[in-house]
């Protein structure tokens, strides 16, 4: 598969070849495995204090004779706290088991447990591999709702990355035909529910995404742009490609990128 060159006035320069990479037969079932499983690598471990509702000062006996036992009253034999006694009678109350008032969880969430999800290599590969051949998918990625231009899929010559303005690169993204993307992914709603209280008040659509050669002045330039993301092509993941694990990202690469990706076999 071909796909034409074209450079920051949307101009055809040339053409190039896709690599195997992007011959990948379209799996969106290992996309989601690939997704989840980096997700989980950033799930932060929670649990209860391994002495919550164990300080207690209780006594329990399973012994018929012994002092303090509740055996004999009437009354069930879990763990109890004397408040005060006279002789052998107590005034106590339930403490420390799940069913008493102040005690502990039956199976309180443990701080020790993994949450990462493992993947194998070439499971993760083959990912990966099907990511990228559904980005050049043109209706695989109108159908995840990008706004796209007509000529699309296409690349873009090795000037761009030479770009150090926010400007210029919103002016660039324009004249390719991007504007109606940006616009979509520039809004940014409240976000319903409890998240905007824990610092995530905003959602803002998944834009187009830049894949790069390498640490180019580009990269600082088109950061601020809404709904964006650009990454050098060796630092490419499934969640990139596919956010939310929903395949098909619109995605504008590099002559150069390509290049790379040929030259040193990525994701093979």
């Amino acid at each position: 598969m071909k796909l034409p060159i074209v450079n920051t006035q949307n101009s055809k320069v040339g053409e190039q070849a896709l690599p195997a990479q992007f011959n990948e037969e379209y799996r969106p079932d290992l996309i989601l495995r690939a997704v989840l499983a980096l997700q989980s690598r950033a799930r932060q471990a929670y649990g209860s204090d391994p002495k919550a509702g164990m300080r207690h000062s209780v006594d329990v006996s399973k012994r018929r004779r012994d002092y303090k036992t509740s055996y004999g009253f009437g009354i069930s034999r879990v763990a109890r706290k004397v408040m005060s006694r006279r002789g052998t009678r107590m005034n106590w109350v339930g403490a420390q088991t799940p069913q008493t008032r102040g005690g502990r969880r039956t199976h309180p969430p443990k701080v020790e447990k993994i949450w990462e999800q493992k993947i194998n290599l070439k499971e993760n590969r083959k990912a990966l591999r099907s990511a990228l051949a559904a980005t050049v998918d043109k209706a695989i990625v109108q159908q995840r709702g990008h706004k796209i231009p007509a000529h699309y899929p296409f690349l873009i010559d090795n000037t761009f990355e030479s770009l150090t303005k926010t400007t210029a690169v919103e002016q660039v993204l324009c004249s390719l035909g991007f504007e109606l993307e940006l616009a979509r992914s520039a809004i940014k709603k409240v976000r319903a529910g409890k998240g905007k209280y824990r610092g995530r008040k905003y959602e803002r659509r998944k834009g187009l995404l830049i894949v790069v050669s390498g640490e180019v002045p580009v990269i600082a330039a088109a950061r601020n742009v809404p709904g964006i993301d650009i990454v050098p092509v060796k630092s490419l993941n499934a969640e990139l490609l596919a956010p939310g694990a929903l395949p098909g990202r619109a995605t504008l690469w590099t002559e150069k990128a390509i290049q790379l990706l040929e030259k040193e076999k990525l994701f093979n």
